[in-house]
């Protein structure tokens, strides 16, 4: 088996970079290696702690607003100046019911609906997603907690502002290391910055943002040079329907690898080659016991969920990126090892999966396991900095060693001396 994904793997890659040869693959081993160690864990962290002093950044308040300031000022602070921002209305549609519904964005078309309030009975009959993933096991409840009472007086101050529904104009941040080479073709990485729940977000999706901002800060630095480009781009709106990402795709997918102005070598919008996101990489504890509780500690065959969709238009080609990422793990990450899955879902990655190859980086299955309760925090006001142990903030730094060892091979990383 080892073989097998090693095989594919290598097959990917060389068909993935294209220009580049095997002895120069090869040679790129250091390069890597040394932007792998470039990532820390104390930087890492504290990356998560400044996005939580924004509470839980729910979509439509001030403190996810001061949040995308916030996110895009550390972004220039790293040398990605040239950041750009989306705006997209968000207008919400009633359900029966009550409460809100599927959000559109502005040519983006709807998504998941925004969520109930919290469970307290059991799961059941569960299917994930379209390709159809049946949760077994124990399992506890899941939802969205929507009590302020639940959490102390500081984060019912911090989240006071509950404006979910509200609808009108919304902003994403994103910035573009440019390639050198092939400025025209680029590689997409994403985390979604807006949570609820009445927490920190730390988790769901602190983990994530903060990923894709040390991703970009050490791509930025001014001795690194790519090939292709990146973009880091710092999704809103997810927990209302992926809407950020829609709108992202409704606005730019046509305008992909135009030069402009004409003869310039310039590229507002490269052509996509892959999409990458980040959704919750904390918590990898295990499955809930009988009773419902689960282990405090962080299990010892945790690992990184690489997730691609079976049924989409792209499904091959997602498999090949799955499995070049899967590799980098194998070669570059310090501590947990990284499986790839079939069934991606529920993140903004799925609104790109039958446009070009689109994967997901998480702490578990995002429908057999998260869906299943293996995640007590996930909407919860415990989604907060201090519930995390450095053993689960490693999960994911690894996590973030595996996506820079991928996206460093695939876009001809090198550093200049």
């Amino acid at each position: 088996m080892r073989q097998f994904l090693s095989s594919i793997a290598a097959l990917t890659l060389a068909t993935a970079v294209g220009a580049q040869n095997a002895p120069a693959a090869a040679d790129s081993a250091d390069t890597i290696r040394e932007m792998v160690a470039r990532l820390d864990l104390e930087q890492y962290k504290a990356t998560i702690k400044g996005l939580t002093q924004f509470g839980d950044r729910m979509q439509g308040t001030r403190r996810n607003a001061d949040a995308v300031d916030w996110i895009e000022a550390q972004l220039k602070s790293y040398g990605c100046t040239n950041t750009e921002r989306i705006r997209y209305e968000f207008a919400p549609q009633a359900r029966r019911g009550g409460g809100a519904g599927r959000g559109a964005a502005r040519g983006g078309g709807g998504g998941r609906a925004g969520g109930a309030g919290r469970n307290t009975g059991p799961i059941t009959g569960f299917v994930q997603g379209s390709g159809g993933s049946r949760l077994r096991g124990n399992r506890a409840p899941t939802g969205v907690n929507r009590d302020s009472m639940l959490t102390d007086a500081r984060l019912r101050a911090l989240n006071a502002e509950q404006a979910p529904t509200t609808p009108g104009m919304r902003e994403e941040v994103f910035c573009t290391k440019v390639g050198t080479t092939r400025p025209d073709e680029m590689y997409i990485v994403g985390g979604h910055m807006d949570g609820h729940g009445w927490g920190e977000a730390a988790n769901d999706d602190g983990s994530g943002t903060a990923i894709v901002m040390e991703l970009a800060r050490i791509f930025s630095s001014p001795d690194v040079q790519t090939e292709r480009s990146i973009r880091f781009a710092l999704w809103n709106n997810e927990e209302t329907g992926l809407n950020g990402a829609r709108a992202y795709i409704a606005q730019r997918q046509a305008l992909q690898g135009k030069e402009d102005p004409p003869g310039s070598g310039r590229y507002p919008e490269p052509k996509w080659l892959g999409m990458i996101q980040h959704d919750m990489m904390l918590f990898d504890h295990g499955m809930p016991r009988a009773d419902g509780t689960l282990s405090p500690e962080q299990r010892p065959e945790a690992d990184v969920n690489i997730e691609f969709q079976i049924n989409s238009t792209m499904a091959d080609q997602s498999m090949k990126l799955a499995f070049v990422f899967h590799q980098a793990n194998n070669r570059y990450a310090t501590d947990y090892p990284a499986t790839v899955g079939p069934h991606m879902t529920n993140t903004d990655s799925g609104p790109f999966q039958d446009i070009i190859p689109a994967i997901s980086l998480r702490e578990n299955e995002r429908g057999a396991h998260v869906g299943a309760g293996w995640n007590p925090h996930w909407h919860q006001p415990t989604d907060r900095y201090d519930t995390y142990s450095d053993k689960d903030f490693r999960l994911g730094l690894n996590a973030a060693q595996t996506t820079l060892a991928a996206l460093g091979q695939l876009t001809g990383a090198k550093l200049r001396k």
